[in-house]
């Protein structure tokens, strides 16, 4: 939780971080449904490959739109705020096929360019570059173009529409930009290839790509497990544990997992469901009546599978217990769950719910422990039917615990880019939310969960944990991700390689990790990061792991070296504009004490000039900045709970302050 909020956050960190090197795979050409309101625009009900007019082929989610004229095509999802607009054109450069395109598309666009930055070339592509726009926080808007040039020929994507949209459909929207390729483009594909055994010179390969990764972006420290068929054939550290302190990282070296715990989770239903005590179609109010959503409706069909299939509708809603959680128990997640209201139809679209995913885990440790609170109950079938069967010693959901031992220290960026120990307060709010992302955990345990995954079940001493069945089915396609990827229950998986990679990730302030099966090689990952900027180290270290096993196209270096550029160039654009310290002139107009019903209180300090905003659970100094619009932002900039903007408003005659998730808005309104 880092000021990449601002510079590389929502859509922009889906698209090109995790999809932009998504292969080319033919969609089924769905029949032609002309319901819009535009009797030139066809409506699809399933994904389908189509053309652009200079010849790149492309995939339209099912659901959308798309009119193509005579030098446009332009898609649009059902909601009417949201376009994506492809243009082919000749130019000389970039620049001058972005300004031609926004002619093309939308001739009167005034909006200030705020930033250009490359990305390697790929997928067909001899160049990329990607071109940001400034927006006012009120218009809530999401504008960006991205030129690829094949050749002599450039394709412009312009993405032009509200903040809630991109949000909500951020996959359809992923998949359009990743599977974008030029004329006659034919994908890199793993398929058939016989993968090769983790060597020791391979597996100095992954190190030393770990290494030079933690130099470019910034990492002090990062644990690795590997295994190989049933071997573990490497587990270490690099780096130290907290900067400025000489303990190294090691293979035991705890670190949060965040949302790493949600398959095993899911690994606890399974066993349930092998025990005939769930059903993966069996509705939720069956085994637990107290289960409440928002809408009455949207309860009823939510079966077990559901639980942690983020295709329910409800949005990413993470505010509310980000900012609220000292007194917050698993009893009152669970009943925040009943506030929420869904955003998309059942089963239309991926949305990430972490409060669900708590829900799952509670529910299923109360069949375990029906007399249990729900957090001692969820603890204690999580340690005896997952940890304790599969060696997991160290593995833990008890912060002191963790933090009296062997553990890695959060780190996130200053304002000014430099990396820094940060607070580990905020962390403690995914506690009563725990299945959803609370343990605590080293690449050394981590990596018998993953080679469980690859055993499909089967424990080191041929005892069966969990039947191949049942863990299976958590791999069962839920939602689509994107272009060949799908979303289970609590785990990610992808087929565009040829191959099928099992992973999840995971991320708190100043922790982020991941784990990867790649199930036909039989080879196995634990990554685990103490820096935020960890997060850029993920999806590329994932591409180094299939490049070693099945001699893939050296693109992984590549992808750092240009994510570390690109966050270091949007980084030093966002400070132009910021104060620092805050505007005394701005300071000086804010109520000294708000208060927000969803997300508690907000006193405002101001102590040697620096001023800070202290929200009980957790503080921040913030910086300010005077937006486009006329409207001030104050920007909370310390390490790790960096980048929440509160926008100077008024409500009911009142001072107030306004935050924003991508679909939601929070008014703090001043207090005597």
């Amino acid at each position: 939780m880092c000021l990449r909020r601002l510079v590389l956050s929502g859509l922009l960190a889906f698209i090109f971080v995790f999809v932009a090197n998504q292969p080319i795979h033919a969609a089924a050409v769905a029949a032609p449904q002309n319901t819009t309101s535009d009797p030139a625009a066809e409506r699809l009900s399933a994904d389908a490959q189509r053309i652009s007019t200079g010849g790149a082929t492309f995939t339209v989610p099912a659901g959308w739109s798309i009119k193509t004229d005579k030098d446009k095509v332009v898609l649009a999802p059902p909601e009417p705020d949201m376009h994506v607009a492809i243009i082919d054109t000749k130019a000389a450069d970039a620049r001058a096929a972005v300004a031609a395109a926004w002619t093309i598309y939308k001739p009167d666009a005034k909006r200030p360019l705020k930033l250009v930055t490359p990305r390697p070339a790929r997928e067909g592509w001899d160049e990329r570059q990607v071109f940001d726009y400034e927006t006012s926080p009120n218009e809530r808007a999401t504008v960006q173009a991205v030129a690829y040039r094949a050749g002599s020929n450039w394709t412009v994507l312009i993405l032009d529409g509200s903040d809630m949209t991109a949000e909500k459909r951020s996959a359809p929207i992923g998949l359009i930009f990743g599977s974008l390729r030029p004329k006659g483009y034919k994908r890199e594909s793993f398929a058939g290839r016989k993968p090769h055994a983790l060597d020791a010179a391979r597996i100095e390969q992954l190190k030393s790509f770990v290494a030079q990764s933690m130099k470019e972006l910034g990492i002090p420290g990062v644990s690795v497990a590997l295994v190989d068929n049933g071997k573990i054939v490497y587990q270490g550290g690099l780096g130290v544990r907290e900067l400025g302190k000489p303990e190294p990282v090691d293979e035991n070296t705890l670190f949060m997992a965040a949302s790493n715990t949600k398959g095993m989770t899911t690994l606890l239903l399974a066993e349930l469901v092998d025990e005939k005590k769930l059903k993966w179609d069996q509705p939720v109010i069956d085994v637990y009546p107290g289960f409440k959503l928002g809408d009455a409706d949207t309860t009823k069909k939510v079966l077990v599978k559901n639980l942690i299939c983020a295709c329910t509708g409800l949005p990413r809603q993470d505010l509310e217990w980000l900012f609220e959680f000292k007194n917050a128990t698993p009893e009152s997640s669970l009943a925040l769950l009943g506030t929420m209201q869904p955003t998309s139809k059942f089963g239309e679209v991926f949305q990430y719910s972490n409060l669900m995913a708590a829900a799952a885990g509670y529910i299923g440790a109360h069949i375990v422990h029906p007399d249990l609170e729900f957090g001692a109950a969820y603890d204690d079938a999580m340690q005896k039917k997952i940890f304790d069967p599969l060696g997991m010693k160290s593995t833990t959901f008890d912060y002191a615990r963790a933090l009296a031992g062997n553990h890695a220290s959060p780190h996130g960026d200053d304002v000014d880019g430099q990396p820094s120990v940060a607070s580990m307060a905020m962390n403690y709010s995914i506690y009563s939310a725990r299945p959803a992302g609370g343990v605590w955990t080293s690449a050394s345990d981590l990596i018998h969960y993953v080679e469980l995954e690859l055993t499909q079940g089967k424990l080191p001493d041929g005892k069966q944990l969990v039947s191949a069945e049942n863990l299976l089915a958590r791999r069962a396609p839920q939602v689509p991700l994107g272009e060949d990827e799908w979303y289970g229950m609590g785990l990610s998986v992808s087929r565009k390689y040829g191959v099928t990679v099992v992973d999840h990730g995971g991320s708190m302030g100043g922790f982020k990790s991941d784990w990867y099966a790649l199930p036909e090689a039989g080879i196995g990952a634990a990554l685990f990061t103490n820096a935020d900027n960890g997060g850029m180290l993920l999806g590329p270290f994932q591409r180094r792991l299939l490049e070693v096993v099945y001699d893939g196209k050296d693109e992984a270096v590549g992808d750092v070296a240009a994510q570390a550029a690109r966050y270091k160039a949007a980084l030093a654009k966002d400070r132009e504009r910021l104060v620092v310290p805050a505007d005394s002139t701005e300071v000086s107009k804010l109520a000294k004490h708000y208060s927000s019903k969803e997300l508690g209180d907000l006193t405002v300090l101001t102590v040697s000039g620096m001023t800070t905003f202290d929200l009980g659970e957790w503080k921040s100094n913030v910086a300010s900045r005077k937006n486009d619009d006329g409207t001030i932002s104050f920007i909370t900039i310390d390490p790790t709970n960096d980048g929440f903007e509160f926008v100077v408003s008024e409500r009911g005659g009142k001072r107030a302050l306004v935050i924003r998730d991508g679909q939601h808005e929070y008014f703090f309104t001043e207090t005597a």
